[in-house]
C-alpha cells in the first residue's frame, strides 16, 4: 500500500484502516446517538415525539441522495476535498442542531448533517478500494464493517449518558467535535488517494454514464443486492428493538443502551471470523454462509414470537445468529462489488451505498407498516430479505461462471 507515493508499513497500514473506520462510522454514530435524547428533545421542543422520527427519515434520504452525487464526483476531482468539505459541512450541521429553538431549525440541521458525513461514508469506502487489494481490502472492509455495526450499538448507551449529565445539545456537540478530529487527523495523515489520470473515461462520461456502466454489471449487482438486504436487516433491529425491549419485555432506557452495546461483541466476532474463512475457502462461499445463518436468525425469531411469550433469551439467541451472519457476509459483499471498478470506485461506492441506505430505509418502513407484532415484522424483514440477498448473490455468481465457460 502506497499513500502519499511512498510505501507504508503494516503499522502504518493499521492506523489508516482505523481511520476510514472512523470515517464509516460517523454516519451511523450521528443517527442512533440521539435516540435517547428524543424525551428531552420532545420536551424542550414542544414537538411531539412521533414527530421527531422525522429527523431519522430525512437524514436518511438526505444521505442515500448525497451519496450519488459524491462518488463520481471525487471520481473526477480526487477524493480529499470532498472528503474534508464535507466534514466542515458535517461539523456546522451538528452545531445548528445544538443550538436548535424549534423543530424546524432542529430538522435543518440534521439535512446538513447528512449532506456532509454522506462524503465521508462513502468515500471511506472508496479510499480502501484505492489502497487495498484482494485480501487486504476484505480485511479493511470487515474492520470498517464492525466499526460501522458498533456506532449504532454503543451510540445510544453513549448518549443516553451524555443526555443525562449535560443535556441532549450535548450529543451533536459531541459528534462535532468527533467530525472534526476525524477530518484533521485525515487531512495530515492520508490526503489524496486517487488522481484522475488522462485518457480515463470517467470524466467524459459523467455521473449519469458512470452509474449505467457500474449499475448494470451483474458482477455489481449481486453482492450489492445481498448488502442491501441483510443491511435492512441490520436497520431494521435497530428501529425495532427499542419498541420490542421496552414496550414487550420490560427493559429500561438504560437497559436497551447496555442490550445494543452487547450485541456489537458478536459482530466484532464474525468480523474477525470472517477473513480467516476466506483464506480456507472463498469469499463468495463465506458470503453464502453468511446468508443462510443470517436466514436462520430471521426465522428463528418469528417462531420464537410464535411459539412462546416474548422470551428475551430467545430474541437473544435469535438476534445473535442474525448479526453472526450479517458480521461474516456484508463486508464480504461490499468487497466484492467494489473489487472490479478500480477506474470507478467513487462512483461504486456511491450506488452500493445509496443501494443498502434504501434498504435501511425500506425495512424500517415495513417493519412500520406490517401488521403483526414488531418481533414477527423483525424477523421477517430480515428472513426474507436475506433470502431475496442470497438469490441475487447466487444468481450474480451463475451467470458469470457461465460467461467464464462460453467458449469463445
Amino acid at each position: 500500500m502506497n499513500v502519499h507515493g511512498k510505501k507504508v508499513d503494516l503499522k502504518q497500514q493499521k492506523r489508516v484502516v482505523y481511520l476510514l473506520a472512523g470515517l464509516a462510522a460517523l454516519g451511523t454514530l450521528s443517527t442512533n446517538i440521539i435516540l435517547p435524547s428524543f424525551p428531552s428533545i420532545s420536551a424542550d421542543l414542544n414537538v411531539p415525539s412521533i414527530r421527531l422520527s422525522l429527523t431519522l427519515s430525512v437524514f436518511f434520504l438526505v444521505f442515500a441522495g448525497g451519496q450519488l452525487l459524491v462518488g463520481p464526483l471525487s471520481d473526477r476531482i480526487g477524493r480529499s476535498i470532498p472528503v474534508v468539505v464535507g466534514l466542515v459541512v458535517f461539523v456546522i450541521g451538528s452545531l445548528i442542531c445544538s443550538m436548535a429553538q424549534d423543530f424546524n431549525m432542529l430538522l435543518a440541521g440534521r439535512v446538513v448533517q447528512a449532506i456532509g458525513v454522506c462524503a465521508a461514508s462513502v468515500l471511506s469506502r472508496a479510499i480502501a478500494r484505492d489502497l487495498f487489494e484482494g485480501p487486504s481490502l476484505m480485511r479493511a472492509m470487515s474492520f470498517m464493517m464492525i466499526a460501522s455495526a458498533a456506532a449504532p450499538g454503543f451510540s445510544p448507551l453513549f448518549g443516553a449518558m451524555l443526555e443525562r449529565t449535560l443535556g441532549w445539545p450535548a450529543t451533536f456537540i459531541f459528534t462535532a467535535v468527533c467530525g472534526a478530529v476525524i477530518g484533521g487527523i485525515y487531512l495530515f495523515t492520508i490526503g489524496e488517494t486517487h488522481v484522475p489520470q488522462v485518457g480515463v473515461s470517467t470524466p467524459k462520461q459523467g455521473a449519469f454514464l458512470s452509474y449505467v456502466s457500474v449499475g448494470t454489471s451483474k458482477i455489481f449487482l449481486g453482492p450489492t443486492l445481498a448488502s442491501a438486504f441483510i443491511m435492512g436487516g441490520l436497520f431494521g433491529f435497530f428501529s425495532a428493538a427499542p419498541s420490542i425491549l421496552l414496550g414487550q419485555m420490560g427493559l429500561s432506557t438504560l437497559g436497551i443502551g447496555w442490550f445494543f452495546a452487547a450485541t456489537v461483541f458478536i459482530v466484532f466476532a464474525a468480523g474477525a471470523v470472517a477473513p480467516r474463512l476466506v483464506k480456507q475457502s472463498s469469499s463468495t462461499s463465506v458470503s453464502v454462509v453468511g446468508l443462510i445463518i443470517a436466514i436462520l436468525g430471521g426465522s428463528g425469531l418469528i417462531l420464537s414470537a410464535l411459539l412462546s411469550d416474548e422470551s428475551l433469551i430467545y430474541f437473544t439467541l435469535a438476534t445473535a445468529v442474525f448479526l453472526f451472519g450479517m458480521g461474516l457476509s456484508l463486508p464480504l459483499c461490499t468487497a466484492q462489488a467494489l473489487i472490479p471498478f478500480a477506474h470507478l470506485a467513487g462512483a461504486a461506492s456511491s450506488l452500493l451505498g445509496f443501494f443498502q441506505m434504501m434498504g435501511a430505509a425500506i425495512a424500517t418502513g415495513l417493519i412500520a407498516i406490517l401488521s403483526t407484532t414488531p418481533s414477527v415484522s423483525l424477523g421477517l424483514v430480515q428472513a426474507v430479505g436475506c433470502l431475496l440477498g442470497l438469490i441475487a448473490l447466487l444468481f450474480s455468481l451463475s451467470s458469470t461462471n457461465k460467461k467464464q465457460t462460453v467458449p469463445s
